[in-house]
């Protein structure tokens, strides 16, 4: 199996705004999802941020230790199990876990002064073993295009 690993350096939106993006197209094309950070406060705010995505529009999501976890649409975790059945993972703190090459696909979020490790990240896993590296840049606008 390949995963590919789709890089997202956030430049214009902060992660909790990017997650929420990323998060509604997951779900809009029928997939289930996996939010992965290592900060209990950081999956707190995600979650906030999904839940108060304006009236009906709203992103349910729980937390991984939580009742029901399994029924989910978007999960939170501080590790990279996904009792949901997602096959999509974000990686919202920017820390590389290597359970995360177990997923079809992996969005890894990185701040600006993360690029130095979102490079080596980036040479360490070769396409030759299985990884499908794609780099993404946001626009003015607030969208996202593949680039270099």
């Amino acid at each position: 199996m390949t995963t590919r690993v789709d890089f997202y350096q956030l430049s214009r939106d902060p992660v909790d705004v990017t997650v929420a993006k990323l998060a509604r197209k997951v779900l809009q094309s029928g997939e289930r999802l996996l939010v992965v950070s290592g900060s209990a406060e950081q999956r707190e705010a995600l979650s906030k941020t999904l839940w108060e995505q304006g009236g009906a529009a709203f992103l349910a999501n729980g937390m991984a230790d939580a009742a029901h976890a399994d029924r989910q649409p978007i999960l939170l975790s501080n590790g990279c199990e996904a009792t949901n059945g997602a096959k999509l993972a974000i990686i919202a703190d920017g820390e590389w876990r290597e359970e995360a090459a177990g997923f079809e696909r992996v969005l890894l979020l990185f701040e600006p002064e993360g690029r130095d490790a979102a490079r080596e990240l980036w040479r360490r896993l070769d396409p030759d073993e299985a990884f499908d590296n794609r780099i993404f840049k946001q626009t003015e606008q607030g969208g996202w295009r593949e680039g270099r």
